[in-house]
Protein backbone atom coordinates (compact mmCIF):
# COMPACT_ATOMS: atom_id res chain seq x y z
CA UNK A 1 0.00 0.00 0.00
CA UNK A 2 1.31 3.33 -0.90
CA UNK A 3 -0.13 6.29 0.28
CA UNK A 4 -1.41 8.96 -1.95
CA UNK A 5 0.70 11.23 -0.76
CA UNK A 6 3.98 10.00 -0.92
CA UNK A 7 6.14 11.44 -3.46
CA UNK A 8 7.87 7.82 -5.72
CA UNK A 9 10.62 8.32 -7.87
CA UNK A 10 9.50 5.81 -11.39
CA UNK A 11 12.78 4.20 -10.79
CA UNK A 12 11.67 2.72 -7.40
CA UNK A 13 11.18 -1.19 -7.17
CA UNK A 14 8.67 -1.78 -4.03
CA UNK A 15 7.40 -5.19 -3.17
CA UNK A 16 3.77 -5.41 -3.47
CA UNK A 17 3.18 -5.77 0.00
CA UNK A 18 5.48 -2.97 1.48
CA UNK A 19 3.62 -0.38 3.32
CA UNK A 20 4.57 3.48 1.99
CA UNK A 21 3.13 5.75 4.81
CA UNK A 22 1.82 9.76 4.45
CA UNK A 23 4.54 12.54 2.92
CA UNK A 24 7.28 9.35 2.65
CA UNK A 25 9.65 10.55 -0.68
CA UNK A 26 11.06 7.80 -2.12
CA UNK A 27 13.72 9.10 -4.55
CA UNK A 28 16.50 7.52 -7.24
CA UNK A 29 17.37 3.70 -7.13
CA UNK A 30 15.31 2.24 -4.11
CA UNK A 31 14.49 -0.62 -3.90
CA UNK A 32 12.41 -2.14 -0.93
CA UNK A 33 11.40 -5.43 0.19
CA UNK A 34 8.61 -7.64 1.04
CA UNK A 35 6.26 -6.74 3.97
CA UNK A 36 9.02 -3.52 4.58
CA UNK A 37 7.01 -0.39 6.18
CA UNK A 38 8.21 3.24 5.76
CA UNK A 39 5.88 4.85 8.18
CA UNK A 40 5.87 8.65 7.38
CA UNK A 41 7.62 11.37 6.51
CA UNK A 42 10.62 9.50 5.74
CA UNK A 43 13.07 9.97 2.59
CA UNK A 44 14.77 7.24 1.09
CA UNK A 45 17.56 7.50 -2.04
CA UNK A 46 19.96 4.94 -3.64
CA UNK A 47 19.43 2.56 -1.34
CA UNK A 48 18.46 -1.12 -0.88
CA UNK A 49 16.02 -2.09 1.88
CA UNK A 50 15.55 -5.81 2.48
CA UNK A 51 12.27 -7.33 3.67
CA UNK A 52 10.17 -6.74 7.16
CA UNK A 53 12.30 -3.64 7.97
CA UNK A 54 10.91 -0.81 10.06
CA UNK A 55 11.71 3.07 8.88
CA UNK A 56 10.26 5.46 11.34
CA UNK A 57 8.90 9.06 10.58
CA UNK A 58 11.78 11.57 9.52
CA UNK A 59 14.64 9.04 8.97
CA UNK A 60 17.06 9.67 6.42
CA UNK A 61 18.44 7.21 4.24
CA UNK A 62 20.98 7.42 1.09
CA UNK A 63 21.73 10.77 1.39
CA UNK A 64 24.73 12.13 -0.21
CA UNK A 65 28.16 11.24 2.35
CA UNK A 66 29.83 14.43 4.24
CA UNK A 67 32.77 13.76 2.02
CA UNK A 68 34.17 16.53 0.48
CA UNK A 69 35.68 14.44 -2.49
CA UNK A 70 31.99 13.16 -3.28
CA UNK A 71 31.44 14.25 -6.93
CA UNK A 72 27.95 12.98 -7.00
CA UNK A 73 28.99 9.23 -7.92
CA UNK A 74 26.80 6.43 -7.62
CA UNK A 75 26.82 5.06 -4.58
CA UNK A 76 24.60 3.05 -2.38
CA UNK A 77 23.14 2.15 0.81
CA UNK A 78 22.17 -1.79 1.49
CA UNK A 79 20.33 -2.71 4.69
CA UNK A 80 19.33 -6.29 5.52
CA UNK A 81 15.81 -7.96 6.64
CA UNK A 82 14.26 -7.33 9.80
CA UNK A 83 16.12 -4.40 10.44
CA UNK A 84 14.22 -1.27 12.58
CA UNK A 85 15.75 2.22 11.92
CA UNK A 86 13.95 4.72 14.45
CA UNK A 87 12.76 8.55 14.03
CA UNK A 88 15.54 11.11 13.15
CA UNK A 89 18.30 8.29 11.91
CA UNK A 90 20.60 9.27 9.41
CA UNK A 91 22.09 6.74 7.03
CA UNK A 92 24.50 8.42 4.61
CA UNK A 93 25.36 6.38 1.04
CA UNK A 94 28.81 5.58 0.38
CA UNK A 95 31.75 7.77 -1.11
CA UNK A 96 33.42 6.69 -4.00
CA UNK A 97 35.80 4.50 -2.69
CA UNK A 98 35.73 0.89 -1.30
CA UNK A 99 33.06 -1.10 -3.01
CA UNK A 100 31.02 2.46 -2.91
CA UNK A 101 28.40 0.47 -0.32
CA UNK A 102 27.22 1.85 3.37
CA UNK A 103 25.96 -1.91 4.96
CA UNK A 104 23.88 -2.73 7.35
CA UNK A 105 22.81 -6.05 8.60
CA UNK A 106 20.41 -7.90 8.96
CA UNK A 107 18.06 -7.53 12.60
CA UNK A 108 19.70 -4.43 13.44
CA UNK A 109 17.92 -1.73 15.95
CA UNK A 110 19.19 1.91 15.18
CA UNK A 111 17.59 4.18 17.68
CA UNK A 112 16.46 7.61 17.54
CA UNK A 113 18.67 9.84 15.94
CA UNK A 114 21.97 7.71 15.44
CA UNK A 115 24.01 8.72 12.84
CA UNK A 116 25.73 5.83 9.87
CA UNK A 117 28.31 7.69 7.90
CA UNK A 118 29.39 6.47 4.85
CA UNK A 119 30.87 3.37 3.83
CA UNK A 120 30.41 1.91 7.44
CA UNK A 121 29.30 -1.56 7.56
CA UNK A 122 27.42 -3.01 9.96
CA UNK A 123 27.06 -6.71 10.55
CA UNK A 124 23.96 -8.47 11.81
CA UNK A 125 22.34 -7.90 15.07
CA UNK A 126 23.87 -4.65 15.98
CA UNK A 127 22.06 -1.92 18.20
CA UNK A 128 23.11 1.74 18.08
CA UNK A 129 20.93 3.39 21.30
CA UNK A 130 20.17 7.11 20.86
CA UNK A 131 22.30 9.72 19.09
CA UNK A 132 25.21 7.40 18.48
CA UNK A 133 27.61 8.87 16.03
CA UNK A 134 29.79 6.80 13.44
CA UNK A 135 32.11 8.83 11.80
CA UNK A 136 33.24 7.19 7.97
CA UNK A 137 34.18 3.41 7.17
CA UNK A 138 33.52 1.87 10.57
CA UNK A 139 33.43 -1.31 10.93
CA UNK A 140 30.87 -2.81 13.70
CA UNK A 141 30.85 -6.66 14.93
CA UNK A 142 28.18 -8.96 14.77
CA UNK A 143 25.79 -8.67 17.98
CA UNK A 144 27.58 -5.49 18.94
CA UNK A 145 25.95 -2.87 21.53
CA UNK A 146 26.77 1.05 21.28
CA UNK A 147 25.34 3.04 24.18
CA UNK A 148 23.70 6.06 23.66
CA UNK A 149 25.55 9.68 22.32
CA UNK A 150 29.00 7.58 22.09
CA UNK A 151 31.04 9.26 19.46
CA UNK A 152 33.48 7.41 17.42
CA UNK A 153 36.43 7.87 14.98
CA UNK A 154 36.27 7.22 11.28
CA UNK A 155 38.16 3.97 10.20
CA UNK A 156 37.67 1.98 13.67
CA UNK A 157 36.82 -1.43 14.37
CA UNK A 158 34.18 -2.13 17.03
CA UNK A 159 34.39 -6.07 17.66
CA UNK A 160 31.67 -8.73 17.95
CA UNK A 161 29.50 -8.75 20.75
CA UNK A 162 31.00 -5.68 22.50
CA UNK A 163 28.99 -3.90 24.90
CA UNK A 164 30.02 0.20 24.79
CA UNK A 165 28.35 2.38 27.71
CA UNK A 166 26.81 5.73 26.82
CA UNK A 167 28.51 8.83 26.33
CA UNK A 168 31.41 6.95 25.24
CA UNK A 169 34.12 8.28 22.19
CA UNK A 170 37.39 6.22 20.97
CA UNK A 171 39.74 6.82 18.28
CA UNK A 172 40.85 3.05 18.72
CA UNK A 173 39.27 -0.49 17.78
CA UNK A 174 37.35 -1.82 20.42
CA UNK A 175 38.11 -5.49 21.23
CA UNK A 176 35.52 -8.45 20.89
CA UNK A 177 33.33 -9.43 23.46
CA UNK A 178 34.62 -7.02 25.83
CA UNK A 179 32.77 -4.79 28.14
CA UNK A 180 33.71 -0.96 27.78
CA UNK A 181 33.45 2.56 30.05
CA UNK A 182 34.38 5.62 29.85
CA UNK A 183 35.87 8.02 27.37
CA UNK A 184 37.94 5.91 25.99
CA UNK A 185 35.87 3.26 26.75
CA UNK A 186 38.57 0.99 28.39
CA UNK A 187 37.88 -2.96 28.79
CA UNK A 188 36.39 -3.79 32.16
CA UNK A 189 35.20 -7.12 31.57
CA UNK A 190 33.83 -9.77 29.19
CA UNK A 191 30.17 -9.45 27.69
CA UNK A 192 29.60 -12.82 29.51
CA UNK A 193 25.81 -12.20 28.91
CA UNK A 194 25.97 -12.08 25.01
CA UNK A 195 27.97 -15.53 24.93
CA UNK A 196 25.80 -16.85 26.89
CA UNK A 197 22.81 -16.04 25.62
CA UNK A 198 24.33 -17.19 21.93
CA UNK A 199 24.99 -20.48 23.38
CA UNK A 200 28.56 -20.29 23.97
CA UNK A 201 29.57 -23.21 26.90
CA UNK A 202 30.73 -21.87 29.95
CA UNK A 203 34.12 -24.09 28.99
CA UNK A 204 34.82 -21.69 26.23
CA UNK A 205 34.02 -18.33 28.07
CA UNK A 206 35.78 -19.11 30.85
CA UNK A 207 39.15 -19.66 28.23
CA UNK A 208 38.06 -16.87 27.12
CA UNK A 209 37.75 -14.46 30.23
CA UNK A 210 41.14 -16.02 31.16
CA UNK A 211 42.60 -14.64 27.74
CA UNK A 212 40.80 -11.44 27.85
CA UNK A 213 42.28 -10.57 31.52
CA UNK A 214 45.75 -11.41 30.36
CA UNK A 215 45.38 -9.01 27.85
CA UNK A 216 44.24 -6.12 29.35
CA UNK A 217 46.16 -6.58 32.27
CA UNK A 218 49.05 -3.98 33.39
CA UNK A 219 51.72 -6.84 33.44
CA UNK A 220 52.01 -7.72 30.65
CA UNK A 221 52.60 -5.78 26.73
CA UNK A 222 50.15 -7.23 23.95
CA UNK A 223 53.03 -9.40 22.76
CA UNK A 224 53.69 -10.57 25.90
CA UNK A 225 50.04 -11.25 26.70
CA UNK A 226 49.52 -13.26 23.00
CA UNK A 227 52.29 -15.39 24.00
CA UNK A 228 51.50 -16.45 27.71
CA UNK A 229 47.32 -16.64 25.48
CA UNK A 230 49.04 -19.54 23.85
CA UNK A 231 51.27 -21.30 26.01
CA UNK A 232 48.71 -21.48 28.87
CA UNK A 233 45.32 -21.36 27.58
CA UNK A 234 43.18 -23.62 25.45
CA UNK A 235 42.69 -22.05 22.27
CA UNK A 236 39.19 -21.40 20.90
CA UNK A 237 37.38 -19.51 18.23
CA UNK A 238 36.89 -16.52 20.55
CA UNK A 239 40.19 -16.24 21.81
CA UNK A 240 41.51 -16.41 18.40
CA UNK A 241 39.34 -13.77 16.90
CA UNK A 242 40.74 -11.06 19.62
CA UNK A 243 44.14 -12.04 18.63
CA UNK A 244 43.76 -11.54 15.28
CA UNK A 245 41.70 -8.43 15.60
CA UNK A 246 44.97 -7.37 17.45
CA UNK A 247 46.67 -8.37 15.04
CA UNK A 248 45.12 -6.60 11.94
CA UNK A 249 44.48 -3.44 14.05
CA UNK A 250 45.28 -0.49 11.97
CA UNK A 251 44.68 2.23 14.70
CA UNK A 252 45.75 0.29 17.70
CA UNK A 253 43.15 -1.58 20.10
CA UNK A 254 41.84 0.06 23.18
CA UNK A 255 43.20 -2.45 25.90
CA UNK A 256 44.53 -0.55 29.00
CA UNK A 257 44.02 2.65 30.96
CA UNK A 258 45.34 5.91 29.79
CA UNK A 259 45.03 6.48 33.35
CA UNK A 260 46.76 4.74 36.17
CA UNK A 261 45.19 1.80 36.75
CA UNK A 262 42.06 -0.41 36.16
CA UNK A 263 38.77 -0.67 37.76
CA UNK A 264 38.16 -4.20 39.33
CA UNK A 265 37.22 -6.84 37.08
CA UNK A 266 34.14 -9.41 37.67
CA UNK A 267 34.13 -12.96 37.46
CA UNK A 268 33.31 -14.45 34.59
CA UNK A 269 30.15 -15.74 36.69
Amino acid sequence: MIDKTAIIHPTAEIAEDAIIGPYVVIGENVKIGSGTRVISNAHIEFAEIGANCTISPFATIGSEPQDLGYKGEPTKVVIGDGTIIKENVTVHRGAACGDFTTRIGKKCLLMVGSHVAHNCVLEDEVILANLVTLGGHIHVGFGAFVGGMSVFHQNIRIGDMAIISGFSASRQDILPYSKGDGRPPVPRGLNVIAMKRRGISQEIRTATNEAFKLLISEEYNTTQAIEKIKAEIPMNPYIEKMIEFIKTSKRGVLLKSHKSGLGSLESEE
